[in-house]
């Protein structure tokens, strides 16, 4: 294979926007993605209304509301974006959910802190006839976007083997602190959610655990390593490092995540670009495609800011032709719930069969 699509066109960039949240991941994701695509963005909400204001100042976003309800009514929106933390998140969908003017809601993953208010929000969604889509952003880095598309034709033959290693830092919100869950909810959800993405679902999960030296709050999933089996015969590894070594003045910074997939007629590998603000890249070599020989694609896009066009983009093309988007909340459902069976790996220190984790 030789040509790749490792961002997606834009098919649609019609519907007003409305943004809930003023932290980072909107500041600096959400509007800067929106900006390049020319997406109409035209009121913003926050808890704080003066952070709001200058987030509007700074993108140009002509309304900002007192509050995330009072945007939630304004009629002239017809998609939801949220950026807010996870326990105030189910409130806001539900208020949407009741808006005739709102067609669509982009929720932040992790969607709930439980599965049961997850499946509950699909439910009532579909309920509601209103499209909810799950910001699994991960799904949109180019360099997971061009492996799929060599898995979907072959170049690799059977996967045997995959592996996501990261040695990084994430910046844990201060809200995370309040709550029981930390790296497997809010950071391993990414990688679980794009090894589904890859490979489809998983037979069963084995993840431990232990603290962060580094997170001053209680937790106890700190550095978390799960082993999933898939149907296919694929067995996959995803590890998150958050302590990744000392970090002090004159300390080299050595934070990556890398990734491999072994397949019997080829081997694709990389790195994904977040911990230090880079492109992510690909290599790969395939018998049947390249002579045995390594062959590096190439893109100028990022994970962020831009994977979030293609977010934004494929709810606002679900809303254009009456199609279902390409993230549903469904199949969001089904990582929540490889998520709650990690979880219970965990606590009771065994491999958990996801025929286990109820989704009805």
């Amino acid at each position: 294979m030789t040509t790749f699509a490792p961002d997606p066109e834009i098919r649609t960039r019609s519907l007003r926007i409305g943004c809930i949240g003023a932290g980072m991941i909107m500041a600096e994701c959400h509007l800067a993605a929106y900006a390049q695509a020319d997406f109409p963005v035209v009121a913003i909400a926050s808890r704080t209304e003066s952070r709001a204001q200058a987030v509007a100042d700074r993108w140009k976003i002509p309304k900002v509301h007192a509050t995330p309800d009072a945007l939630i009514a304004d009629p002239s929106i017809e998609i939801l974006d949220i950026a807010y933390p996870p326990d105030l998140q189910p409130a806001l969908i539900r208020a949407a959910l009741k808006q005739p003017h709102i067609k669509a809601i982009l929720a932040q993953k992790p969607l709930a802190l439980s599965l049961s208010e997850a499946v509950a929000l699909r439910d009532e969604a579909k309920a509601a006839g209103k499209l909810l889509s799950v910001n699994q952003n991960m799904r949109y880095d180019q360099s997971m976007r061009v492996l799929k598309q060599l898995l979907d034709a072959g170049d690799l033959g059977e996967v045997v083997f995959a592996q996501i290693d990261m040695h990084a830092i994430p910046h844990w919100q201060g809200f995370l602190a309040g709550y029981d869950r930390l790296t497997l909810a809010n950071m391993s959800v990414h990688h679980l959610d794009v090894l589904r993405f890859l490979f489809g679902d998983p037979t069963e999960i084995t993840t431990q655990t232990r603290k962060d030296p580094r997170t001053t709050f209680d937790h106890t999933d700190g550095i978390t390593v799960s082993t999933l089996r898939f149907p296919s015969g694929v067995l996959a590894l995803s590890l998150e490092d958050v302590w990744s070594g000392p970090r002090a003045e004159g300390y080299d910074n050595d934070q990556h995540i890398s990734f491999r997939v072994d397949g019997t007629h080829g081997v694709a590998k990389g790195t994904i670009g977040w911990p230090t603000g880079a492109a992510s890249t690909l290599t790969y070599a395939s018998q049947k495609t390249t002579g045995g020989k390594w062959v590096t694609p190439t893109w100028d896009t990022m994970w962020f800011p831009h994977a979030f066009i293609g977010v934004m983009e494929q709810l606002q093309h679900a809303v254009a032709t009456g199609t279902p988007p390409a993230l549903t909340v469904a199949d969001n459902v089904k990582t929540v719930a490889l998520i709650e069976a990690g979880y219970k790996s965990i606590a009771e220190g065994r491999t958990v069969k996801l025929s286990e984790i109820s989704t009805h």
